[in-house]
């Protein structure tokens, strides 16, 4: 005998079901970026305020572009990722407060492999690419011909 039979389903000690993966596109987000939706900066030197929107504009342009952006755009997230992205370019200059708040939002936005998974999201394989991949790294077939070309005329012919 091969044991009980497995309970029913409503009888069952354990009822959490595991809840599926998100699937991501791994061409990332595809269409136009959309409009910086914060106030521009108030600072007291406008060299700097230049050189940070600069910045802001460049880092916000290639963040929609992410498998990410697709979650983010469906889920309405504009204003977080731009508070991410405010947040991230006054880091890199060193100010360690906002470096804590650009760590914090990058693991709400899933911008980590750990916070991906926590948020359930995967990028799904992109399988056309790889066949294609495939097929541009194997060498091309060779007719017949080609490969008696390989054979020197004059030692087929005895001399």
């Amino acid at each position: 005998m091969p044991g009980p039979l497995p309970k029913p389903a409503g009888e069952r000690r354990r009822r959490n079901a595991t809840v599926a993966m998100t699937q991501l596109p791994a061409e990332g987000r595809c269409g136009p970026t959309p409009d910086w939706p914060l106030p521009p900066l108030i600072l007291d030197e406008p060299e700097l305020v230049e050189i940070l929107e600069a910045r802001e504009a460049e880092l916000w342009a290639e963040l929609w572009s992410t498998p990410q952006a697709v979650a983010w755009e469906r889920l309405k997230w504009t204003r977080t990722v731009a508070r991410y992205v405010r947040f991230e370019v006054r880091a890199e200059t060193g100010d360690l407060k906002a470096g804590a708040e650009s760590r914090l939002l990058e693991d709400r936005l899933g911008l980590s492999p750990q916070a991906m998974l926590r948020l359930r999201w995967e990028v799904s394989a992109d399988e056309v690419a790889e066949q294609r991949a495939e097929r541009s790294a194997r060498p091309a077939k060779r007719t017949a011909r080609q490969r008696l070309k390989v054979v020197d005329g004059d030692a087929v012919a005895g001399t």
